[in-house]
């Protein structure tokens, strides 16, 4: 499966960022990455660990992989939407590694928590990571509909005697189908606050940083 390829991939880039954490880590005091560096480092590692290995993999993967075997199905509903659904993630891999090469880097942590991501600290590498995130979570809405419907519509047996594995899946494809959206919504008015004078987490603004946090 393409899923299970870049995620291979992925996990290699997610532990060279792993590997020069640890290396600066050390021993006290060591110098191997400067602050900003390092910020940047451990913000790229659990984003790429997150969306694009841990995610890809164990839903996209495993999912495309087992569901059309378990469902004894030839394959899944929506065989394009699957395709979109993965096609999009190399482009965000790409932007999410761009990022790290724009500027300074975006060290903002894996939360990418207000203030650390508004303009007065990340210019153009944190809008990199935005839309990055932006396209993961698209394809993760695309796919979660596409395993929900799969597992709903075509299952040879009732729903009390489907298998455990397809169960965790739509369980999981709704959890994400009402949460990323949400995330969207934070991320779009994370945006529109660096770039088109709003002030939903800026606190001079009448804004509040912590609402990010809950949106998160």
């Amino acid at each position: 499966s393409f899923y299970m390829v870049f995620g291979f991939w992925a996990v290699l880039v997610g532990t060279s960022f792993s590997s020069l954490i640890r290396w600066s880590l050390y021993t006290p005091g060591a110098k191997f990455l400067d602050p900003v560096t390092y910020n940047a480092v451990v913000t790229s590692h659990a984003l790429v660990m997150i969306f694009f290995f841990v995610m890809p993999v164990m839903i996209g993967g495993f999912g495309n992989w087992l569901i059309p075997l378990m469902l004894q199905v030839a394959d899944m509903q929506f065989p394009r939407l699957n395709a979109f659904s993965f096609w999009v993630l190399p482009g965000s891999l790409y932007l999410m590694l761009m990022s790290n090469l724009v500027e300074s880097g975006v060290g903002a942590g894996w939360t990418i928590y207000p203030p650390l991501s508004t303009y007065s600290y990340h210019g153009v590498c944190m809008d990199l990571a935005i839309l990055s995130l932006h396209l993961a979570g698209i394809s993760s809405i695309f796919s979660s509909i596409n395993f929900m419907v799969t597992i709903s519509n075509m299952r040879s047996v009732g729903g009390h005697l489907l298998a455990l594995f397809p169960w965790s899946i739509k369980v999981t494809s709704f959890l994400l189908l009402t949460t990323l959206p949400v995330l969207a919504g934070g991320l779009t008015m994370l945006l529109t606050d660096r770039h088109f004078n709003t002030s939903f987490f800026d606190p001079v603004g009448g804004g509040d940083p912590v609402l990010f946090q809950h949106l998160f």
